[in-house]
């Protein structure tokens, strides 16, 4: 597990995928605001949902449960995705568990995972992108040194509208470690 002060990143186990499918999958309005692909009505027993454990591939991405260290308790999840080894860039996105937002573990898992990119994988930037209107998101990635690059104007379809997505950018050598390195 790579460990932060308040969450750590750890290997998704089988039983998080009903905890994470329940807690992010089944929440439309929220999974419509947090995942560019339209939502379909996939159950459990299907054995499709999007946070099965991937196997070993490289796939061009790293998926992880997000853990509350306080608790020991699945916080949600993180991962690095269209992972380029030619250019050694990576997308990085996160969810969390409506009981994990609001207290700091964002802002931990984007550092996290961008020791992960950096320092693990050594890759050499990193890109995210994000509503508009969702300023947590915004704040954790600014706090590890992520910059907005860009705005595209009504972009996203989110649950009836169009919302503008914003483009943050982080190049290795500006990623503001925090002060106890994970």
């Amino acid at each position: 597990m790579i460990t932060g002060q308040l969450a750590g990143l750890r290997a998704r186990h089988p039983d998080d995928v009903a905890i994470l499918h329940a807690g992010l999958y089944d929440d439309v309005p929220n999974h419509a605001r947090s995942d560019s692909r339209p939502w379909r009505p996939l159950t459990l027993a299907s054995g499709h949902s999007l946070y099965e454990p991937d196997g070993p591939s490289d796939d061009g991405k790293a998926a992880f449960s997000v853990v509350d260290l306080a608790t020991g308790e699945l916080a949600g999840e993180g991962l690095l995705w269209g992972i380029d080894l030619h250019n050694r860039g990576a997308h990085l996105g996160m969810s969390l568990l409506p009981g994990a937002r609001g207290r700091g573990i964002g802002a931990d898992t984007v550092q996290l995972l961008c020791h992960y990119g950096f320092t693990v994988r050594g890759l050499h930037r990193l890109q995210l992108e994000t509503l508009a209107d969702n300023p947590a998101m915004i704040r954790a990635a600014q706090s590890a040194g992520f910059q907005v690059e860009g705005t595209l104007r009504r972009s996203a379809w989110v649950y009836g509208s169009f919302v503008d997505e914003v483009i943050l950018g982080l190049p290795a050598d500006e990623w503001q470690r925090p002060s106890r390195d994970s």
